[in-house]
């Protein structure tokens, strides 16, 4: 139980964000005894998918803000005379300015109950419908989802030891009507998209269905819907990690097949690998020849330093202007290749950005993007699970009341958690949203404005087949930032069929709901319930919406806060960029300040490489034996010292 754990351990971590789940898989690789414990009932904290009653129910918890910990009254008793307390919050306050609007029909919704929700059964709250399997003892590690591929590199009865879970898992497995569309492996298998096991959708037009609330609240477990909302670059430091350490063998990944440009109050379709450029009825032939040689240029343009060094105090936006590129070319380099600020972003950003899309085409499909099927929150969870493997242990509903600090050295020495417990480690890492006011008084934060909506159609119905589309919604107002928009489909195991989950995100100016709104009422028809004429007749329908604003804390540096040992570790929570290598490069920079001699995350051994001396046959006893020296590689070290892609090996039993 979580009331009896172990007093010593080499590395605590508070928060199963995802840099916080890589620092923890780190260390329980490098043979570290590991605690990872979080006060939330769910894993991930503010990278963490939901399914719709457990969004709901987030979401109450956040517009009430009421404290629910139970402490212990007698925790200071536990301090000697030469030791003080740096108290942790007891309120997560990363999120505000919460608004949830039904603009659908709303049917005696009230009587409806999510189909498979364990929310009446005694201790279960918003985790009974978090869209995520936690650890139990019947399910193994954390992180044990239904979109994993489990390859589990030891017996399920030694992790299941290994983890000391307070929560119960989740047995219903989450499934969709029409299922995926293909899906891709990060490994040799995923240099080609898998073969769908399902019929193929019948592609004859149809009338669309109207969706009811009641529908989406009966298969609300249909919906995985992430707290934040990004992309993973093909080539970006996060799946060059997850190859690395054999962690993508946890997860499935689609291709984000399309990218969007909003221009001239349409949406339409970018062209961006050679083929779709030459295919395109957009571009005549000579902007096809112009984006070419640009993008040609951009791919090694450290090597003409003369044909920008003159532009380098210049926006990227007047740097392309001086290219000779149409107009619609310079709208779709800027906003759906680079993807960047028109007001504030320099030449050399511009083509640093481009130059990274363009190195992450064709590697896994025709963008550079992919998304983990199922949501983001399936990523935490997979290093959490690789960190159970190797001995981690885990704790959810444990919230920890304070760090405890030697006097005389300044380093802290242990944790007391909410039992009174008092354990000791040598490190420690804590999630920035369980710092107190007082050791945050002298910094600064940033905001993200965040909305997600339910809808009944796509933004570009341009044929019936289901992708995941990413587009950039340019700022009209000056001094506005752009907004992003992410939809998917319910190929991506993240929607119920019939429906799109559109994720909207921008920096902050405002409240969220004033910052995205204007850019949802562009690009959606929020009265859905009317008959509406002219241009919001072709317009997707909004059924359900949610706005707010998350806290930005990248970018703080760690003197920034006060009174914090030596060996106590700040990691931040998800920032307001696309990618995900902020959180890989903090949560990499952590692990070698602590053990500047280990590797950070070495692929795994292979089960069938692993040599137990009692199973050793002695080379005068066998008929045949292979040396050291000649002994063949493994797959995986031959990966690692090839492509760096890890190849999955199939089981030779019969």
């Amino acid at each position: 139980m979580a009331d009896n754990l172990p007093s010593e351990f080499d590395v605590v971590v508070i928060g199963t964000g995802l840099p916080e789940s890589i620092i923890a898989a780190a260390c329980a690789r490098s043979g570290q005894r590991v605690l990872h414990v979080d006060s939330r009932n769910y894993y991930g904290g503010n990278w963490a998918s939901f399914s719709f009653s457990g969004l709901l129910s987030w979401i109450k918890e956040n517009q009430e803000k009421a404290d629910t910990s139970e402490q212990c009254e007698d925790w200071r008793k536990l301090l000697l005379e030469n030791e003080e307390a740096v108290s942790l919050s007891k309120k997560d306050k990363t999120i505000q300015h919460v608004e949830d609007f039904c603009f659908g029909d709303q049917d005696s919704a009230e009587d409806v109950e999510e189909a498979g929700a364990l929310s009446k059964l005694p201790g279960f709250g918003a985790s009974a419908s978090v869209g995520v399997a936690e650890a139990s003892e019947k399910d193994g590690p954390p992180g044990e989802s239904a979109s994993a591929e489990l390859e589990s590199q030891e017996p399920d009865e030694a992790t299941d030891s290994e983890t000391g879970n307070a929560t119960e898992g989740n047995d219903t497995e989450v499934t969709s009507e029409n299922e995926s569309s293909p899906s891709v492996a990060l490994g040799e298998s995923a240099l080609e998209p898998r073969r769908a096991e399902t019929a193929p959708a019948d592609t004859s037009a149809k009338e669309p269905k109207r969706v009811t609330y009641s529908q989406i609240v009966r298969e609300g477990r249909r919906f995985n819907i992430d707290l934040v909302s990004k992309l993973m670059f093909s080539r970006g430091l996060l799946i060059e990690l997850l190859i690395k350490s054999n962690v993508s063998r946890y997860a499935e990944f689609q291709n984000a097949a399309r990218i969007l440009a909003f221009r001239e109050g349409k949406v339409e379709q970018v062209p961006c690998s050679r083929a779709d450029v030459f295919n395109s009825k957009q571009l005549t032939m000579v902007e096809k020849r112009m984006l070419m040689k640009f993008l040609t240029f951009c791919l090694d343009y450290e090597q003409h330093p003369e044909e920008y060094q003159d532009y380098e105090s210049s926006t990227f936006a007047q740097f392309l202007s001086t290219r000779k590129l149409t107009p619609s070319l310079q709208h779709f380099i800027l906003h759906s290749i680079a993807m960047v600020s028109e007001t504030d972003c320099s030449t050399l950003d511009g083509l640093q950005a481009t130059k990274k899309f363009l190195q992450c085409l064709g590697r896994y499909g025709n963008t550079p993007f992919l998304f983990p099927m199922y949501g983001q929150g399936e990523i935490p969870q997979c290093f959490c699970r690789l960190c159970a493997v190797f001995g981690g242990i885990y704790c959810l509903r444990h919230p920890v009341q304070c760090l405890v600090v030697d006097k005389e050295s300044g380093r802290c020495k242990a944790i007391v958690d909410h039992f009174g417990q008092r354990i000791n480690a040598t490190y420690f890492i804590v999630e920035d949203s369980y710092l107190s006011e007082s050791t945050c008084t002298n910094v600064c934060y940033r905001q993200i404005s965040r909305a997600v909506l339910i809808t009944d159609q796509s933004v570009l119905n341009a044929d019936s087949e289901q992708q995941i589309s990413i587009l950039t919604v340019p700022a009209v107002d000056p001094g506005k930032p752009a907004v992003r928009v992410i939809e998917l489909c319910s190929s991506s195991m993240t929607c119920m069929k019939d429906t799109y989950l559109v994720h909207l995100t921008c920096p902050s100016t405002k409240t969220a709901r004033e910052d995205l709104e204007p850019v949802v009422q562009k690009l959606f028809n929020l009265n859905t319930e009317k008959e509406t004429e002219n241009e919001e007749a072709g317009k997707p329908g909004v059924l359900w919406a949610v706005y707010f604003n998350m806290r930005d804390s990248s970018g703080v540096e760690k003197d920034s806060y006060s009174g914090l040992p030596s060996n106590v570790y700040v990691c931040s929570g998800p920032d307001s960029a696309l990618g995900n290598d902020c959180a890989v490069k903090q949560a990499e920079s952590i692990f070698r300040e602590m053990f500047p001699a280990e590797d950070f995350c070495p692929p795994p051994p292979n089960p069938e490489d692993v040599i137990y001396e009692e199973d050793e046959i002695a080379p005068e006893e066998s008929e045949f034996s292979i040396s050291p020296e000649t002994e063949p590689k493994s797959s995986a070290e031959e990966s690692s010292s090839g492509s760096g892609i890890a190849v999955k090996k199939e089981d030779d039993e019969k």
